[in-house]
């Protein structure tokens, strides 16, 4: 069995973790489990670090149990958050929920011969507790002394130091019912490692206090560091929001950008936390980018890693492609192999003209359409452009005899007009 915690050490993925906690793990095979917030249909790249640890885990030799909060999704985690945030109904999270589940398989194998991965809802044992049984048998074990001390509840409870106006007994009852999650698993998973990010701290040792005083047990917590920006911008966010794991709302092309456009500080940190690459290979790396950091070593290979775990070597490809569009030479035929959202992140800003599908469908002068649709101020100017031998449609250079044709689109609907190296328009047909 592989050392868990030292590889957790070098990659900077370990925060803190309870005393003998590096003893269980070497000693045998253990089952641990971390949980998943069902507030959306997909996961984030900030799901990602989790996702990562139980994928470690199950490499070293343990046993992951990836648990989706179904029930303590309806309730809200007040853990590093300065507001309540909103209930969602029992269909939305359902959704959610079976949307995670599919995506979590991508990552850890729940076929694995000695050590399979599991996958739970904490919605399927909460939904027959009755609150009375709640109380007496779990909530009779924790003070509310104790649970007033945790940072995450304090911090709540003093305005004075945040802009919240309080905290609600529902998400003041959170750390019980994680608590309880780490109660059941221990009973019925022989579960004794709860592992989480280092804002769950408090939730943790709740577990592993009531898994002590309950049944007289010994559990332990792992936590790793929030991943932060050198910058101090939150990590995963960008000007449009969350970077998601799912395709449907972050295309491969943008979260292939995403890494690209890593600082050289954050990409030599965030190779060692978000890939497989070993030690040597990444210390190898380090030291070429060093050497010639304007060719973005780090970066590359950091966005090649992550978008093949993510979105597979098709997905890679395709988007490695669609950046070569703006930054390298391509071809028309490449540009019309580009699936639309992919071809409209692409050319995300660029200026955009309307031309009717009946003028196109007449063969329109390249002069005119340049002129008409906006791209360019006058004739003259269009006809010098043509006369300089500067334009391109489709990346593809043109003379002032070309004729835009329907056999010149896009995904039945884009031309993209080029004047120079970096001037695009994308011309839409209706």
């Amino acid at each position: 069995m592989n050392n868990f915690v030292e590889e957790l050490k070098w990659r900077g993925l370990l925060h803190d973790m309870m005393p003998g906690t590096e003893d269980l793990l070497k000693g045998k095979q253990v089952t641990g489990y971390i949980g998943f917030d069902p507030t959306a249909d997909s996961l984030h790249i900030g799901s990602l670090v989790p996702i990562l640890i139980l994928m470690h885990f199950q490499r070293a030799g343990h046993k992951p149990v990836a648990l989706i909060g179904g029930a303590t999704g309806m309730i809200g985690d007040p853990s590093g958050k300065s507001k309540e945030r909103n209930l969602l109904d029992e269909e939305t999270l359902n959704k959610n929920v079976e949307a995670i589940k599919k995506q979590l398989a991508q990552f850890i194998d729940f076929d694995a011969e000695d050590n399979p991965a599991v996958l739970v809802n904490n919605y399927d044992w909460f939904k027959d507790i009755s609150l009375i049984d709640f109380v007496r048998n779990i909530g009779k074990h924790i003070s509310v002394n104790y649970m007033m001390a945790k940072d995450s509840v304090k911090k709540r409870l003093n305005p004075a130091h945040d802009d919240s106006s309080g905290m609600s007994f529902t998400e003041f009852t959170y750390q019980l019912f994680q608590g309880y999650d780490f109660l059941y698993l221990y009973r019925n998973l022989n579960c004794e490692l709860q592992m989480g990010g280092s804002d769950q701290w408090g939730n943790m040792t709740t577990g592993t206090e009531l898994i002590r005083r309950v049944d007289g047990g010994k559990a332990y917590a792992l936590t790793v560091p929030l991943i932060t920006k050198a910058d101090g911008g939150k990590f995963g966010k960008t000007e449009q929001g969350n970077v998601w794991l799912s395709a449907k709302y972050t295309s491969p092309y943008k979260f292939y950008q995403f890494w690209i456009n890593t600082s050289d500080e954050d990409a030599e940190k965030y190779i060692k936390i978000f890939t497989f690459l070993d030690k040597e290979t990444i210390e190898k790396l380090i030291a070429e980018h060093k050497e010639s950091p304007h060719y973005r070593i780090l970066q590359k290979k950091l966005a090649q890693e992550v978008t093949r775990m993510v979105h597979g070597k098709n997905a890679l490809q395709k988007a490695i492609d669609a950046s070569n569009i703006l930054f390298g030479k391509t071809t028309s035929e490449a540009l019309k192999s580009l699936d639309e959202q992919t071809f409209l992140d692409v050319f995300e800003g660029v200026p955009q003209g309307e031309i009717s599908r009946a003028k196109l469908e007449k063969n329109i002068e390249i002069a005119a359409a340049l002129f008409e649709s906006g791209f360019l101020n006058s004739g003259n100017e269009a006809r010098r452009a043509l006369k300089e031998n500067s334009v391109s449609v489709n990346k593809e250079k043109v003379t002032a005899d070309k004729k835009l044709t329907p056999e010149d689109l896009i995904s039945d609907k884009y031309i993209l007009l080029q004047r120079g190296k970096k001037k695009y328009f994308l011309l839409i047909v209706k």
